[in-house]
């Protein structure tokens, strides 16, 4: 892999049966990033050095990512999440921030709801809470086929098929379709991801991971169940341009916060924020995670 490191260190780490790759780098309150899909803990490159400043920043390659284990199993956001509240055991430390963008941030909300005392602060970037992606899926079947192509993978060996033969022109898809400032992908960045991909099981862990999150019965769980409230501060950035997840869907989250919080709408954006305005981001976070909400 060809990118500058800039003080962090790899380490991995055994985390509810199985072994997590972590990149990791300052000392003080334990900060976690959760990345989305298809990205890995690279996607937060541009995050790590700033808040280590003033935390302990932790990155890990999720459940089925990069070089963290591809276990056949457990690719359910509780098991997801349970991985996370290991990783936190593990580290020597009874809470942290958690900060979660695309998939990560459907951790990052699922934590918030059912372990609220293992999160101190929330921060989201472009992720509903699961329960209301579901609710705008169910009432917006044609967004719902155009926005989430994966929903296309359900069948088990025809998606593994069809992204293998597919990867390179997917993944630079993936990335220029859903951003708004096209040159944060540089087709040396869009290369490590591929290659992040490319590694033995990767494939088949990733869609292992939306199999479940658009399984029947996630959908009827999140359908018939009335959510946790939010009791950690929680602050939402969201790309104002993003055609996955498109703003709307922060529409009444307040109902479903019983803490104090912020949503900002990052002007000129797609969905990867941290990527397209990471100068941005970095100030927002920065200024939330020391106490300024």
């Amino acid at each position: 892999m060809t990118h500058v490191n800039q003080g962090w260190q790899h380490q991995f780490l055994d985390v509810n049966h199985i072994r997590l790759h972590c990149v990791t780098q300052g000392e003080g309150d334990l900060v976690l990033l959760l990345h989305g899909f298809p990205e890995f803990w690279y996607s937060w490159r541009f995050q790590i050095p700033v808040l280590a400043r003033h935390f302990k920043v932790v990155v890990p390659d999720l459940r089925g990512y990069n070089d963290s284990d591809k276990p056949r199993h457990g690719y359910d956001i509780d098991t997801l999440s349970k991985d996370i509240l290991a990783l936190i055991e593990t580290l020597g430390y009874d809470r942290a921030h958690i900060v979660g963008h695309d998939c990560g941030g459907f951790i990052a909300w699922h934590l918030a709801q059912k372990f609220p005392q293992a999160v101190q602060n929330l921060g989201i970037l472009n992720a509903p809470p699961p329960n209301r992606l579901f609710q705008d899926m169910w009432g917006q079947a044609t967004h719902l086929w155009r926005s989430w192509p994966l929903l296309a993978c359900q069948v088990p060996g025809l998606g593994e098929y069809w992204l293998t033969q597919n990867l390179p022109g997917f993944i630079k898809d993936v990335f220029q379709r859903y951003s708004t400032r096209k040159g944060a992908f540089s087709p040396e960045t869009v290369q490590i991801y591929q290659s992040a991909l490319e590694k033995a099981g990767a494939i088949t862990a990733v869609l292992q991971s939306y199999r479940h999150l658009f399984s029947p019965q996630q959908w009827w769980q999140q359908m018939t169940h009335t959510p946790e409230a939010i009791a950690s501060p929680t602050l939402v950035l969201w790309g104002q341009d993003d055609p996955v997840a498109h703003p709307g869907l922060v529409e009444g989250l307040g109902s479903w916060i019983q803490a104090p919080w912020r949503l900002k709408l990052l002007p000129d954006c797609g969905h990867w924020a941290q990527q397209e305005v990471p100068g941005l981001v970095n100030r927002e976070l920065l200024g939330f995670l020391r106490g300024s909400l």
